[in-house]
């Protein structure tokens, strides 16, 4: 079994992209013109001094940024750490 494992500074995030979405008016929306996503989940890191995310985190991260990747029909990303700009947070409600 293959699996990734990121060196150096490198992040891997997985994403759930569909492969067509729909407008409200029911038009289909073919992959290859949907925007890409820009928040993922962390799966795997490589080598990061002081790490300010960790493995499970979703976070948000540069638009076009990182090298995409498909194995075993999952959706993949490996990026460099620093293209990550924040990690997302559940917030209580007040």
């Amino acid at each position: 079994m293959k699996e990734i494992q990121p060196v150096n500074q490198n992040i891997l995030l997985e994403y759930d992209e569909e492969k067509a979405a729909k407008t409200p008016a029911g038009i289909i929306i073919p992959d290859t013109v949907q925007e890409k996503p820009v928040m993922a989940r962390v799966v795997a890191m490589g080598t990061v001094d002081k790490p300010e995310i960790a493995v499970g985190d979703i976070v948000l991260f540069k638009k076009y940024s990182g090298t995409e990747t498909e194995i075993r029909g999952r959706q993949y990303l490996l990026i460099p750490y620093v293209d990550i700009l924040a990690r997302v947070v559940d917030t209580d409600t007040i």
